[in-house]
């Protein structure tokens, strides 16, 4: 079987499990259909999920793995992570269980989220990235006070994120000639510099630089009136300056199918793009929607890079030239 017909492996976190974590991943596999498209993996404990299974009256069979290499097709496979009993108290974050970040940075954690701890771990910069078909929102500072975004963006760090942005675009995306917005960190993308001078001292210059250069980089736009449907249409992707400015408008538009993708990386994580929801934990009201499409759109990833690195990998190959005459065939190498 060649690489491209073997099933992806999907390997999932189970998030705060006193959140709504092992309701969703349960939900999203419950079709047994599911292991068809992907062989899927959880990272968990075979007791936590018994146990949630009975709550929410769903039907699993897990196969329990102690390594990934074990991992069989066509069934839904567990890391036992541990084997003890777990105390599950639905709705309220302990120290065990909490992989909320709020309670994350009590108990030391040095990350606000997982981005930068995944930036840290690889040693590469990645790029918070809320995506649908037709809606994609990067963001240039991710957790950080909003007193802190305008000394936190320069010329050259928006620079970077245009250029990885415009790659993942190209290579994940399967877009050949990105058009990327750019948004103003001030109102009004500062009028002028009545409002501030980050547009015309930092913004423009970057874009103008980059455009000059072949990436299809174009504002700064006003944030307040970006978003109308008319607008963002014309663009593959926007760059927000701060997270609320991008994933605000991300999450009223496309709260259900939103996924968040840490872009720059050398694997492909997504996650839903909603949190632990303590407010409705054991409750069996989640939607799995979100979690289901950051699976489905982890898996669309993949394939688009594999594609995109078989498509570059071919061109570099040498390739004979057919000749009329006896004299020995030329190489040629054909190159992007």
């Amino acid at each position: 079987m060649s690489s491209k017909q073997q099933k992806i492996k999907v390997g999932i976190s189970i998030g705060d499990y006193n959140g709504i974590g092992p309701e969703i991943i349960m939900k999203s596999l419950k079709d047994k259909a599911i292991t068809d498209f992907f062989t899927p993996i959880i990272f968990g404990s075979g007791k936590l999920f018994t146990y949630q299974k009975n709550i929410f009256k769903l039907q699993h069979n897990f196969n329990y793995i102690t390594e990934v290499s074990q991992a069989v097709p066509d069934k839904i496979n567990m890391v036992n992570l541990w084997k003890d009993n777990v105390n599950v108290d639905l709705g309220k974050p302990t120290e065990e269980s909490t992989i909320n970040k709020e309670e994350m940075l009590k108990y030391g954690f040095q990350h606000a989220g997982h981005t930068g701890y995944l930036e840290e771990k690889f040693g590469k910069k990645g790029l918070m990235f809320l995506v649908t078909d037709d809606l994609k929102v990067a963001v240039s500072t991710h957790h950080i006070p909003v007193s802190e975004v305008a000394a936190n963006i320069s010329k050259e760090k928006i620079k970077k994120q245009i250029k990885l942005l415009n790659q993942c675009l190209v290579e994940d995306f399967c877009i050949e000639r990105p058009k990327i917005a750019v948004l103003g960190l001030n109102p009004h993308a500062g009028d002028g510099g009545a409002i501030g001078n980050e547009e015309i001292e930092i913004i423009e210059p970057a874009i103008r630089e980059l455009f000059d250069n072949g990436i299809l980089a174009f504002g700064p736009y006003p944030a307040d009136s970006y978003f109308q449907p008319n607008k963002y249409r014309n663009y593959d992707a926007v760059l927000a300056m701060y997270h609320d400015q991008g994933l605000a408008p991300f999450k009223t538009l496309a709260y259900e199918e939103g996924v968040n993708y840490t872009a720059g990386l050398p694997f492909i994580r997504t996650s839903p793009d909603h949190g632990v929801a303590y407010d409705i934990a054991g409750k069996n009201i989640a939607d799995e929607q979100s979690f289901s499409e950051a699976i489905f759109m982890a898996i669309k990833i993949f394939k688009n890079r594999q594609e995109y690195n078989d498509l570059m990998t071919n061109r570099m190959q040498p390739r004979r030239n057919s000749s009329n005459n006896n004299a020995d065939e030329d190489l040629t190498v054909d190159r992007a």
